[in-house]
């Protein structure tokens, strides 16, 4: 065969597996998508930040499992889970059912909303929220000391863990994102 011919056959495979490789993204970038718009209009919030979120933690991998024992889309720990089932009046709730998407959703964005609530006297109470979500409220009480008290900045900067910073910079770029695409 003609190089020529090799290298438009190549060129075509390449064309091939980057549209089918997009494809598959965009069909799991939006798998969740009914679930997540539900459970923002139960708890009233962004969906685009509860998306965010989602792709952060499990990439929209409904069967995603932690190392410390997290479960699905959003990754909840079985004490966050137990709240929400206390909150919302669900008997017999095992952690196990996180792995079902609609509940693994309601519970985290419910959770999250928690988080959020707590930082309402800051500019941002969503970046202190994050930063609660992932690293959890006791290292968030440790930070927000003098200026990083209110301050959402000077929050980011005192944040001890580099993990924590990249995440609450990541899921804002995304949730911009989403918002922009929807």
């Amino acid at each position: 065969m003609k190089p020529k011919i090799l290298l438009i056959i190549l060129a075509v495979i390449v064309i091939d597996l980057a549209a089918l490789w997009w494809w598959r993204a965009y069909q799991l970038d939006h798998s969740q998508d009914a679930t997540i718009i539900a459970a923002a209009s139960i708890y009233e919030m962004d969906p685009a930040l509860i998306k965010a979120v989602i792709w952060r933690e499990s990439r929209f991998n409904p069967k995603a499992r932690g190392a410390a024992g997290e479960l699905g889309l959003m990754q909840i720990r079985d004490v966050a889970a137990g709240e929400w089932a206390k909150a919302e009046g669900i008997t017999n709730f095992h952690h196990n059912q996180l792995i079902d998407s609609k509940s693994n959703v309601l519970a985290g964005t419910w959770y999250l909303k928690k988080a959020i609530s707590h930082h309402q006297h800051t500019d941002k109470p969503i970046i202190y929220g994050l930063a609660e979500y992932n690293a959890g409220r006791s290292n968030v009480l440790k930070w927000n000391s003098g200026d990083a008290a209110t301050n959402s900045v000077a929050f980011i900067e005192a944040i001890e863990f580099p993990s924590t910073r990249d995440y609450i910079l990541s899921i804002q770029e995304k949730r911009k994102k989403y918002r922009d695409l929807h």
